[in-house]
């Protein structure tokens, strides 16, 4: 393989009240996601001595406490807009990236400022792209998870009849 794989994250702001439950919510599940050759990265407008901070303060105060991946500093903010996730506001929306080993962008979503999003559903997503890259003759239907029916593209008569 020739890389990671990368879900990359954008937050808009240490110290709020959404963010952390996204934040430690990936962090708690970093060691499923390093099984699956992927990194995580978080990004927010704010500098390093604001996620150090944040960092630095426990989970109970407010804070993140020791996270298991990097924040990025996107203080000028480049990496937000260059993602197009930067809001009027000046701040990034809640945007998710799943970049696969060769840089390319396989999947992306955003959301709103006021809810948080499912690490359940980045991880499922995760498996199912690295499923059928691994197996190019099939695609993986509405809300398959691993184990379950794969479809053949030509064939989805075959795949509604077994269901």
């Amino acid at each position: 393989m020739a890389g990671k794989y990368v879900i990359l994250f954008f937050y808009p702001l240490d110290f709020t009240f959404v963010c952390p439950t996204e934040i430690t919510a990936f962090s708690d599940r970093q060691k499923e996601f390093a099984e699956l050759n992927t990194e995580i990265l978080g990004v927010s407008v704010d500098s390093q001595f604001s996620h150090l901070a944040w960092i630095q303060t426990d989970r109970r105060e407010g804070g993140v406490g020791d996270l298991a991946y990097p924040l990025v500093s996107d203080l000028k903010r480049e990496i937000s807009t260059a993602y197009g996730v930067l809001s009027p506001d000046g701040v990034a929306l809640r945007g998710l990236f799943l970049i696969d080993p060769e840089g390319v962008v396989q999947h992306a979503t955003v959301n709103n400022l006021a809810f948080g999003r499912n690490v359940d559903e980045a991880l499922r997503v995760l498996q199912a792209l690295q499923y059928v890259q691994q197996n190019p003759d099939e695609v993986c239907p509405a809300g398959w998870k691993p184990g379950e029916k794969t479809m053949k593209p030509a064939d989805s008569k075959e795949y509604f009849a077994s269901i």
